[in-house]
């Protein structure tokens, strides 16, 4: 695929993801890593395009009071530091595939398990939970240089923590939080590099996606066929990342 058309790419994957709460970094790394050679650009790259995906899809759910701080914070606080301090981690180019690659296909054997399930019952975590599973989670998202909401939503979704409009929203600021701690722990770790010429392209690109799809993630729409889809295409990047950097297989 020409180089050209990763605007067209990206706006199809920032569609998707945002309209299930996701800013589409773990797709963002998949696909980079085709065309670009530095490690550590690929990373960066996929940070930003993340908070630019998730930023709007922030506001869209503040500005229509899905939002609550209050069930939040604990996630929240546990999750930064942590990412922060994976990101700085440097690890090799394969070891880091095959961690996002066998993440990404728990996460969306999570996420169908939790669509398939014929009851959504929701229920309140303990202080101390939320804090264990942000902090876990914000470590991850350092280490594999994605926002972490990918690997967040399955998870609550699965232990039925709350509604999927209101898990979708904690994910979308988990990722815009942590996006901002990766990038901050990159920048310290001296590993923080970007092309501005390809950038700019790719932010306009899922800017119009992620506006698209946090508008739908609002509305009356069928969420569980767009999560399907996610899933689908979360453990097919997972698949095709484990088999290319563990054993050499293109599919």
């Amino acid at each position: 695929m020409p180089i050209e058309y990763l605007p067209l790419v990206f706006f199809i994957i920032a569609l998707f993801y945002s309209s299930v709460g996701f800013g589409g970094g773990s797709s963002y790394l998949a696909i980079l890593s085709l065309f670009i050679g530095s490690f550590y650009e690929i990373r960066t790259t996929a940070l930003v395009l993340n908070l630019f995906v998730v930023s709007i899809g922030t506001f869209v759910f503040v500005k229509n009071k899905v939002f609550n701080l209050k069930l939040f914070w604990p996630f929240l606080v546990s999750s930064i530091p942590l990412s922060y301090l994976g990101a700085q981690l440097k690890l090799s180019q394969s070891t880091f595939f095959l961690i996002l690659g066998g993440s990404l296909i728990l996460s969306g054997a999570f996420m169908i398990l939790r669509y398939v399930q014929a009851h959504l019952i929701s229920r309140e975590f303990q202080l101390s939970k939320k804090l264990a599973l942000g902090g876990g989670i914000g470590l991850l998202a350092g280490v594999s240089g994605i926002g972490g909401g990918i690997f967040l939503s399955p998870v609550l979704n699965l232990l039925n923590w709350s509604n999927p409009r209101t898990v979708a929203s904690l994910a979308s600021v988990f990722i815009l939080v942590n996006s901002l701690a990766g990038l901050a722990g990159l920048a310290v770790a001296d590993t923080l590099e970007v092309d501005l010429s390809l950038l700019w392209k790719l932010v306009i690109a899922v800017l119009i996606g992620g506006g698209i799809g946090s508008y739908l993630s609002n509305k009356k729409f069928n969420l569980r066929f767009i999560g399907g889809l996610t899933a689908i295409l979360v453990i097919y990047v997972g698949i095709r990342l484990v088999l290319l950097h563990g054993f050499g297989i293109k599919i």
